[in-house]
């Protein structure tokens, strides 16, 4: 971006909130630079967005610009609490960032504990619930819980939005350990299946430093998942009729699995289980089938993200 001569650019003083910048998965080194062009070429067009002086929309142009010298201008919001911004800065990036399913995982899980502290402080009200779904009778008790109105905002079925919870609790201790472990998870550098995040959700701290320190330093292993039938020597669960004479049955290989692999048969097992499920629904209603199809589709897409 070209300047007359001598002139002088003023930057604009923005408060820099590491909780609100945490939020948001880091841009991928090439996206970084393209950006960084673009901005460099023509400028910064668009509003950078801050509360009280703080930034909460923006990051990535704000740094480019300091970096460059590059005006920019801002926009106030205002929100009641930090609750309301996380919310905002949530459902705004989900709208408009094309997120893997991790990403989105840790957002839902974020979005959801601070809608539940909203929801606790307002005695049922909360701005950025959809006005459909939040329903608040005349002494503002709240008709339905967070987790049904956020799996219907976010399309999912309620038992993710709880996952989502763990996860995004999981995924948070360790980034209070380690950022950099943090951002290699939400980046995919690092691949932790999203059970053992529930599953750490519920540990001492001790173990969460502890595989934050792996992450760190590159030494985090994957752990074992051996699929329930195989763990319990029990058969696989009988495929779930569709229709008169016709079954799913999940196709399972006949030579032993190497262990590097037993996490593809699990996951074999689960997308099968999962296309049973959508079967199942196919007759109900259609609100009923979106759920389905939407959770088989995220299992379809996390065995895509471990080939």
């Amino acid at each position: 971006m070209s300047r007359a001569k001598g002139q002088v650019i003023k930057m604009q003083t923005i408060i820099i909130d590491e909780e609100f910048k945490g939020i948001l998965p880091s841009l991928n080194e090439e996206v970084y630079r393209q950006l960084e062009e673009e901005l460099k070429q023509n400028g910064c067009r668009d509003a950078l967005v801050v509360w009280n002086g703080t930034l909460i929309d923006g990051y990535n142009r704000y740094r480019i610009c300091t970096e460059h010298e590059i005006p920019f201008n801002t926009v106030e919001k205002e929100f009641s609490s930090r609750e309301e911004v996380i919310i905002w800065i949530i459902t705004n990036q989900v709208a408009r960032r094309n997120l893997t399913p991790i990403q989105l995982s840790h957002l839902r899980g974020r979005h959801y504990r601070a809608d539940k502290i909203l929801v606790t402080n307002a005695a049922g009200t909360n701005r950025y619930s959809d006005p459909k779904i939040l329903v608040v009778c005349h002494n503002g008790k709240q008709l339905e819980s967070t987790v049904k109105r956020l799996s219907d905002i976010y399309r999912v079925s309620a038992r993710t939005i709880s996952r989502d919870d763990k996860i995004a609790y999981a995924i948070d201790a360790i980034g209070e350990v380690s950022p950099d472990a943090k951002k290699k998870i939400l980046s995919e550098e690092v691949r932790i299946d999203k059970k053992e995040l529930e599953r750490l959700s519920s540990k001492p701290r001790e173990e969460i430093e502890a595989v934050a320190m792996t992450m760190e330093d590159g030494t985090f292993k994957r752990r074992e998942t051996i699929p329930p039938a195989q763990s319990n020597n029990k058969k696989p669960a009988d495929p779930v009729p569709v229709n008169p004479g016709q079954s799913i049955v999940p196709i399972m290989p006949a030579d032993p699995i190497p262990v590097e692999n037993r996490h593809l048969e699990t996951a074999a097992i689960n997308i099968s289980s999962g296309y049973n499920t959508v079967m199942q629904k196919l007759y109900n209603d259609t609100a009923e089938l979106k759920t389905a199809l939407r959770t088989y589709i995220e299992t379809l897409e996390e065995v895509f993200k471990q080939l």
